[in-house]
């Protein structure tokens, strides 16, 4: 049997992203989990809500802090956070530009589902 897989280069999905002209962009969709590119500048705001999924961050590049509930974490280059489907979530305090690999399991609901 031969396996099934996807190799992607960082350099090409920051370009994709950036001709997106979204936040997020989504590189990897698959029936049990769903990978994408998230950006949000310093000083920006983060505009996310709870989600049906629970996710992954893993920070490439920058720094801030991921508000989850009343509780607060320092995220920089090479932080790894879970956080729980349903659970109130956001950056603040964004003081270098962040650039964040997202991983939802399940994938989250596209408009087009």
């Amino acid at each position: 049997m031969t396996g099934y897989y996807k190799a992607f280069d960082l350099d090409e999905l920051e370009r994709k992203q950036a001709e997106s002209n979204q936040p997020y962009f989504e590189f990897l969709r698959r029936r049990a989990m769903s990978a994408g590119l998230y950006t949000l500048r310093a000083g920006g705001e983060d505009h996310q809500h709870p989600h049906a999924a629970d996710e992954l961050y893993h920070v490439l590049q920058g720094r801030g802090t991921l508000q989850v509930g009343d509780q607060r974490v320092e995220v920089g280059p090479g932080s790894l956070i879970s956080v729980e489907h349903g659970e109130d979530h956001r950056f603040v305090e964004v003081t270098e530009d962040l650039r964040i690999v997202v991983i939802f399991a399940p994938p989250e609901e596209s408009p087009e589902d």
